[in-house]
């Protein structure tokens, strides 16, 4: 039930109205027409353009084209006033008793509050961590790895068929060097001492687990082969290891991916899926041979003076034309990259999302041309970039790992703070946002801990329902029962009255639309913003009956209005508890 998509119906009948009394009928553009929250409150519940957007077309002043409608609005029983402010927004205010039917909607709807059929269905890719596996995930990886989990949690509550993929790269340079460093730990393991760690390759602790496991598989004879021999057997052996690793780190984060995808799987078997993008690319003129010109300010990494295969990735706004071909005649990364982004499409999908680290972000432009080269513009690509996160404990900077040889590593935050904190402050800032993140703050049992200030207004929620019941278990029985069956009695909602009790409906309220709205930016930061705003009106309206008995959530004089309150505390539990789902964090029943 989203309360602000009702609005937009009733304003646009009352648009529609106007235009076919007072304009003769005229045209207007009612798809730019919105209602939403009034960025100042007191300005009312809900604002809308609609005047705006008809000046222009109707050669008439907003505020005149406004009258128009409030006086078209007046007549709705469910509005109790109607304002006019600045050049012509239109103000509403609500009456109590809708109010009282969203919470009533929403208990009766459950689970089901919020979501959204948005979607309709469509298959989304959203692509996320992807890491090299070459080692342990770091802390960049797991802001990534959040993120894009919670957006395709998030797409799936507004109604989108989602895919979570992982991209496997293995098969460049950096995957020899993770083979060469594991074969020295298996050389180790033979019992060799290897003294230090060569520059240039991999020295973590984690891959001594591999060397072991290849002298138990091979014993010394892989000592008796040339590098060119033993590659192709610890290579693979190498990566399994890693991503074996990689998939336990994520499940620390309650986080598995439906699709891992390899990179070799391009150009190996019956089929070199990068030539066919190639020629996908050609077949529509959007490959061909000559030189780059020298780069301009920054230097561009694939600039060679030379003839080369080229993509016309400036017909798609990007600043220069991009290679296909490095000059040994092998593929370049990019070329990979957009077969693999067609084989995505070759798949039915038209959205995909890809979620990046902060050092990926010059690399935008060009995918999302070659995108739109590749399918002929039918699929769009929307990349997510995680800016850095700093680690500190107690304000103090936190040291490297000894695990991974130089980094803190995903498993490291996790097993120190636990799921719950790592998920919700990693969405808890936009992802383009750089994001702090200290070990002793973020498991504080205080407000200025978003993720406890918000899990304990899940728990305080339930820890009122619980003195209900045993106050009086009649009157707890009477209410799970109405709210499980979907039977709300308007009768005693009507005792919520207090202007704290409605403003909190309100907020309530907003939950399917903060659902479609981020679905549709790709912002699930929005979701955590919310669910603190619910959590702090929720804590306002419990220290008020600290003050005030009269407004406690349970009156042992006024069975009715205790039946009321509960359902409102249910309605606040049941959004908070399906928004946390969302992010991937757990809405306790009490907090010690």
């Amino acid at each position: 039930m989203n309360v602000f998509e009702i609005f937009t119906g009733r304003v646009i009948a009352a648009v529609e109205a106007v235009l076919r009394d007072a304009f003769a009928g005229a045209d207007a553009p009612l798809g730019a027409i919105v209602v939403e929250p009034p960025r100042d409150r007191s300005h009312g519940e809900l604002s809308t353009n609609a005047a705006m957007v008809l000046a222009k077309p109707l050669a008439a002043k907003p505020r005149d084209i406004a009258e128009k409608i409030a006086a078209a609005l007046r007549d709705d029983p469910d509005i109790a006033s109607v304002e006019i402010a600045g050049p012509g927004f239109i103000n509403l205010t609500l009456t109590p008793h809708f109010w009282l039917g969203v919470l009533a909607e929403a208990l009766r709807l459950g689970p089901a509050f919020g979501r959204s059929t948005l979607g309709g269905g469509e298959p989304v890719n959203v692509e996320f961590v992807s890491a090299n596996p070459t080692g342990p995930m770091h802390v960049g990886h797991c802001r990534g790895a959040v993120v894009g989990d919670t957006l395709a949690s998030l797409l799936e509550a507004a109604g989108y068929n989602v895919t979570r993929e992982y991209y496997i790269n293995d098969a460049g340079a950096q995957v020899d060097v993770l083979a060469q460093s594991a074969f020295l730990r298996y050389r180790e393991a033979l019992g060799e001492d290897i003294g230090a760690i060569p520059a240039g390759l991999y020295p973590g602790d984690y891959l001594k687990a591999v060397g072991r496991s290849l002298a138990a598989a091979h014993g010394p004879s892989l000592l008796e082969l040339d590098e060119d021999s033993w590659l192709p057997i610890v290579r693979p052996a190498a990566i399994d290891a890693m991503m074996a690793m990689i998939r336990d780190d994520l499940a620390a984060l309650n986080i598995a991916h439906d699709v891992f995808f390899s990179e070799r799987a391009l150009i190996e078997g019956t089929a070199d899926r990068v030539a066919e993008a190639i020629e996908a690319l050609r077949a529509r003129d959007l490959v061909y041979v000559g030189r780059l010109p020298p780069p301009k300010g920054q230097p561009i990494e694939d600039w060679e003076d030379r003839e080369q295969t080229l993509f016309r990735a400036t017909a798609f706004g990007d600043d220069v034309d991009r290679p296909l071909l490095k000059s040994d005649g092998g593929y370049t990364y990019f070329a990979s990259d957009i077969a693999y982004h067609y084989d995505k499409y070759r798949r039915g999908f038209r959205t995909m999302i890809d979620v990046w680290g902060a050092d990926h972000g010059g690399y935008i432009k060009r995918m999302q041309a070659a995108v739109a080269g590749v399918t002929a513009g039918e699929a769009t690509l929307d990349v997510k970039i995680c800016q850095l996160v700093k680690l500190f404990r107690a304000g103090e900077p936190v040291k490297m790992s000894k695990r991974s040889g130089d980094f803190v590593t995903l498993r490291d935050v996790v097993d120190e703070v636990g799921p719950d904190p790592v998920r919700f402050m990693m969405v808890y800032r936009r992802n383009d946002a750089p994001l702090d993140f200290d070990f002793q703050k973020v498991t504080e049992q205080s407000k200025d801990n978003p993720v406890f200030y918000v899990q304990y207004a899940h728990a305080r929620g339930c820890s009122v329902l619980r003195q209900a019941a045993e106050a009086d278990p009649e009157l707890a029985r009477a209410s799970a029962f109405d709210l499980a069956s979907g039977l709300v009695s308007a009768d005693y909602l009507q005792n919520l009255a207090d202007p704290g009790e409605i403003g909190l409906i309100r907020t309530l309220a907003e939950f399917p639309r903060i659902i479609e709205a981020a679905a549709v930016a790709h912002e699930p930061h929005r979701v955590a913003f919310y669910l603190h705003e619910l959590a702090a009106a929720f804590h306002a309206q419990w220290n008020r009956g600290n003050e005030a008995p009269e407004l406690r959530f349970i009156n042992h004089e006024r069975p009715e209005l205790t039946l009321a309150r509960l359902a409102l505390v249910r309605g606040i539990n049941l959004v908070l508890s399906t928004g946390l789902a969302i992010l991937g964090v757990n809405a306790p029943e009490e907090m010690r």
